[in-house]
């Protein structure tokens, strides 16, 4: 059995801004399997440490925590949920770069790109 919870709006461990739940709206529909989510997680390397990672998952793992925003699910691996306590995602677009930033309280050193972190 699947030991998975769902969490309310006042629970919220990670946050999604409605830009980067619009963005990841617009890619999720162009993928082709529709039970489609968004996981987010954190591996080991980088130039500081740990590494985001994002990607469209169909597997749901047995320590999955399920967060929903405005009808966009994101899972989370209890594993990695206390490196993310109190992130926010963000998506930025525009002429001079576009790409998903993540705003970690947790994270004592960012690298310049803000794709890895140390805690």
């Amino acid at each position: 059995m699947t030991d998975q919870t769902n969490t309310s709006a006042e629970e919220k461990i990670i946050s999604v801004t409605p830009s980067a739940v619009s963005e990841i709206k617009r890619l999720l529909a162009e993928e082709t399997d529709q039970d489609a989510f968004l996981r987010i997680g954190v591996t080991k390397g980088g130039c500081s440490g740990f590494s985001y990672a994002m990607e469209f998952d169909t597997n749901i793992l047995p320590l999955d925590r399920e967060f929903d925003f405005d009808g966009l699910k994101v899972r989370v691996d209890l594993k990695v949920l206390m490196y993310l306590n109190g992130t926010t995602i963000d998506y930025q677009g525009g002429l001079k770069g576009s790409g998903f930033t993540f705003s970690n309280p947790n994270a004592k050193r960012s690298c310049g790109c803000g794709s890895s972190f140390s805690c």
